[in-house]
């Protein structure tokens, strides 16, 4: 079961596609964050979704927010997904050991070896403060994402 608004984020430390150590206790006091769990690069509606908050990307990352995208993918094919789709944000690899942090969130498919779409924001304190969890086949609304973050 994913974890809820008003529950206290797990802190992670996690590759991006660049092999940099990103922690979200790193962006504690200083950013809002939201952090996004999607299956697999390459697939269609992941590439759907994260090219879409790449069109949309000073909304979801500027002095105020941090978009951190999550997938058990290596980080050697998130940062070929990366190139390949102009993505200049964090593709975070949950890949060893397999799936921790989806886990630790409550969005890892045991059945399927992947996270399921799930969306956390979390604000500067650390608190999840909005969260959606949606099926494999089915793209979540970013808008909503605004929504959430204008609210904090």
């Amino acid at each position: 079961m994913a974890l809820a608004a008003g529950e206290k984020a797990p802190d992670f430390e996690l590759r991006d596609q660049h092999g940099r150590t990103v922690r979200l206790s790193d962006f504690q006091g200083a950013k809002n964050v939201v952090l996004l769990f999607f299956p697999f690069a390459f697939t269609g509606v992941c590439t759907g979704e994260l090219c879409a908050l790449r069109d949309e990307l000073p909304a979801f990352q500027n002095d105020d927010v941090q978009l951190l995208a999550v997938s058990n993918d290596s980080m050697h094919t998130q940062r070929v997904f990366s190139e390949q789709e102009g993505l200049d944000y964090p593709l975070l690899s949950d890949f060893w050991p397999h799936g921790e942090v989806s886990r630790a969130y409550g969005v890892f498919a045991e059945d399927k070896g992947c996270a399921v779409r799930g969306t956390f924001v979390i604000d500067k304190e650390g608190v999840i403060r909005w969260t959606v969890v949606n099926g494999l086949p089915d793209a979540r609304d970013l808008n909503e994402y605004v929504k959430a973050l204008e609210a904090l």
